[in-house]
């Protein structure tokens, strides 16, 4: 098994948290489920056979990725190969801070898989070509850089406002009101809400809903017992009741059966 990260160099890294490149991964499941994170990336698949997407409910076959797709930020899970047998490298953009790379506003890739012929016409699909022809994994990482660098550099830009805004929400979740939030930034709240949506793909108010569920996963995840009242109010959620609610809908499972599974990788769940 091949599993490599790697950091990009300045201004990249002020947009993309990493670049993941695995290979010849090996898991006892073949199918997952992955829980909204507020994540947005690019795979890029080196082999030609396609990588499914599933029901949540039935497992069937629903949707086909080929080569090169991009994944927008999620509301609701999504069930997906477990990577068995499969070589890929993800680019893995820092919350909120994709948009420079997409040619429209993020709310139009909430909760969707796109080919990336459809975003970004063949590009992407040269690149990964490219890719096929380097046997280093080193190299690979420095051509997708050399890649994004000369096609987006002149648009690589980040509104502050939004910056603060899902760093704010990101770090804690818990401590955060809304209302307090727009007086800070200073803008109407309409305003507000149009400019996150189009940037990070969610209102305001979504997203720390997203992040508030991400807060609960790590304190289950890390807690060996159990209070729920304790976590749901230490997590900013309003009483027990919202906590049980959103983590469902997130998840689809309740926070007492989500603490009854064991997976090695957070926000991935054998389901199949």
């Amino acid at each position: 098994m091949l599993h490599q990260i790697h950091i990009p160099r300045y201004p990249l890294n002020e947009f993309i948290e990493v670049f993941v490149y695995f290979k010849g991964v090996q898991h006892e499941h073949n199918v997952d489920r992955f829980l909204p994170n507020g994540d947005v990336e690019i795979l890029i698949d080196f082999h030609d056979r396609p990588q499914f997407i599933y029901d949540n409910n039935s497992l069937k076959e629903i949707q086909a990725c080929n080569r090169v797709w991009a994944s927008g930020l999620r509301t609701e899970p999504i069930t997906i190969p477990s990577g068995t047998d499969s070589e890929m490298m993800v680019i893995s953009f820092k919350k909120g801070r994709a948009s420079s790379f997409f040619p429209f506003p993020m709310n139009e890739i909430k909760d969707s898989v796109v080919d990336a012929d459809l975003v970004w016409g063949r590009d992407l699909g040269s690149l990964r070509e490219q890719l096929l022809e380097i046997d280093d994994f080193a190299e690979r990482f420095r051509v997708v850089e050399d890649f994004l660098l000369s096609e987006f550099r002149s648009q690589l830009d980040l509104d502050p406002c939004v910056a603060f805004a899902v760093t704010e929400m990101s770090e804690r979740p818990d401590a955060i009101s809304i209302s307090r939030m727009n007086h800070q930034i200073g803008y109407s709240q309409k305003h507000f809400i149009d400019m996150f949506k189009r940037s990070v793909g969610v209102t305001p108010k979504a997203y720390l809903k997203i992040m508030r569920f991400q807060k609960a996963v790590s304190t289950i995840d890390a807690a060996t017992e159990h209070d729920w009242r304790t976590i749901a109010l230490d997590c900013g959620f309003y009483d027990q009741s919202h906590f049980i609610n959103d983590f469902k809908h997130f998840s689809g499972f309740t926070p007492e059966q989500y603490s009854k599974i064991h997976t090695n990788y957070q926000n991935y769940i054998p389901v199949g």
